[in-house]
């Protein structure tokens, strides 16, 4: 069975194609570093054994930058609200009919938050160093919680206005983003020891070495903090010329949190005594008051606050658009179809999804790392592999702004990747990850039993993207 593109009732609310390039950039990179860094940068040195971790932001780049591609060309060529959501969509509609981005918005309504409410985690053990009593040995106090709690109603309040005022916020937090990085970059290579920053532990690097044998959950660390490359193909149905934003606003963040991410783990390493790095929970801080004092170190310690603040905010503006268009489809509970009337917003998606965050925050860092990245690489990261070449021999006619260079070389990186993180990740996590799909699968049973489509009825292809050469229009394709 086919159907036309779905159309747009007249005067209805629309997203609107507000954000440019350097916006686009400045959102992805907002969303990427954050607090991440500053909080996993000591995980990273404990979990490979030393200051080999550099090594492992380089390995967690390859992957992003692989991933990257196919998140570029399919933004490219398919620039909706929602990302994966749409992706999946495309690709899976032959065969399974709304299963694939059925399961993605179930599972993504929970992990996008859940990597979100790290954000709040990690910026409350930022506030221990400014204010006693926030954060313990063991983890954020009570206090710490409520702080966190009320900070994540803020941003909640803040994502409550029109896209073109939110992407200039963005790009405030961007650059507040870049003076907290920067600013300890140079702290710590102001105090840097070349000798004490490459002592690598003896044998690292060889057979059964501890960089090896580290290597699986440190690039788990790695990658949730390169997360975030792929916030504006969220956001395409709000970009402007996505065909080309997309793809560079990608491409151009990658490259350039991984510089900073190297530079400030060299820089760290090179600063402090490797076993004050690996038990630091503000270890930024204490690089700047080793290099600045602590006046200095306080200032800083403020902005890296704002910066974890903004990286929250970019990854519910766009995470909040998943569960949006898939209600238009009718895939998903129709509440999160509807936009606010004067802001043009998706005020369902920010409202769950900010509860989400909320809860979450209240757990440790290394357990929601661990569930949120596992359910991620399962349902989104394996399943765009596929996506990408399934859509290539379906849809040989869609057009595409961007192709990935060198493919299937990046796929297949990415691919080999994926499963490896996958792996690595704790049995809990994998668990975890597997038992929420199965529950996601009897949920469309339901859903699908409900509506009359596949498997309980015919499945609905629509190829809402794709152009036919010879007339220039949407050519849905005959089931």
């Amino acid at each position: 069975m086919s159907t036309p593109a779905r159309p747009e009732p007249a005067g209805a609310p629309a997203l609107e194609r507000r954000i440019g390039p350097l916006q686009a950039t400045a959102i992805n990179m907002t969303q990427m570093c954050g607090i991440g860094p500053f909080v996993t940068i000591p995980a990273m040195v404990a979990t490979i054994g030393g200051p080999e971790a550099m090594f492992g932001w380089i390995v967690g780049a390859i992957l992003a930058l692989a991933d990257g591609l196919i998140w570029a060309e399919l933004g490219a060529a398919l620039p909706g609200a929602g990302g994966t959501y749409v992706y999946l969509r495309e690709a899976f509609q032959y065969r399974t009919g709304r299963l694939m981005p059925f399961l993605f918005v179930w599972s993504a309504v929970l992990f996008i938050p859940l990597i979100m409410s790290t954000g709040i985690i990690g910026l409350v053990q930022y506030l221990g160093y400014l204010i006693p009593g926030v954060t313990s040995s063991s983890g954020n106090t009570a206090l710490g919680k409520i702080i966190g709690v009320g900070i994540t109603l803020v941003i909640m309040a803040a994502l409550f206005r029109r896209i073109g005022q939110i992407g200039k916020l963005t790009t405030v937090l961007f650059v507040v983003m870049l003076v907290a990085v920067l600013s300890t970059i140079v702290a710590a290579f102001s105090h840097f020891s070349g000798a004490q920053a490459f002592d690598y532990t003896p044998g690292a690097f060889g057979s059964g070495g501890t960089f090896w044998a580290g290597l699986g959950a440190g690039l788990i660390i790695a990658i949730y903090d390169y997360l975030g490359y792929n916030t504006t193909a969220y956001l395409g149905a709000e970009m402007r010329d996505p065909g080309r934003t997309i793809p560079r606003s990608i491409v151009f963040s990658i490259l350039g949190i991984m510089g900073l991410y190297f530079l400030l783990q060299i820089g760290v390493l090179g600063s402090l005594p490797i076993d004050q790095v690996k038990n630091a929970t503000s270890v930024a801080s204490a690089v700047l008051e080793q290099a600045w004092g602590s006046t200095a170190a306080r200032v800083i310690t403020v902005l890296i606050v704002i910066a974890a603040i903004g990286s929250v905010f970019a990854g519910l503006l766009g995470g909040s658009r998943v569960p949006y268009e898939a209600a238009r489809d009718k895939v998903f509970l129709p509440a999160f179809a509807r936009l606010h009337p004067r802001l043009h917003l998706p005020t369902a998606g920010v409202l769950t999804m900010g509860v989400i965050t909320i809860i979450g925050s209240l757990f440790t860092l290394t357990t929601i790392i661990n569930a949120a990245v596992a359910t991620l690489v399962v349902i989104q990261s394996l399943a765009q592999v596929a996506a990408i070449v399934v859509l290539r021999r379906r849809q040989p006619n869609l057009p595409r702004p961007y192709r990935q260079w060198l493919y299937p070389v990046p796929t297949v990186i990415a691919l080999a990747g994926w499963v490896y993180v996958y792996v690595s990740s704790t049995w809990l996590s994998i668990g975890l990850s597997l038992g929420w799909i199965a529950i996601g699968c009897i949920a469309f049973a339901i859903y699908a039993k409900a509506e009359h489509t596949w498997p309980f009825g015919p499945k609905e292809i629509t190829e809402a993207f794709a152009v036919d050469d010879r007339r220039g229009v949407s050519s849905p394709e005959p089931s």
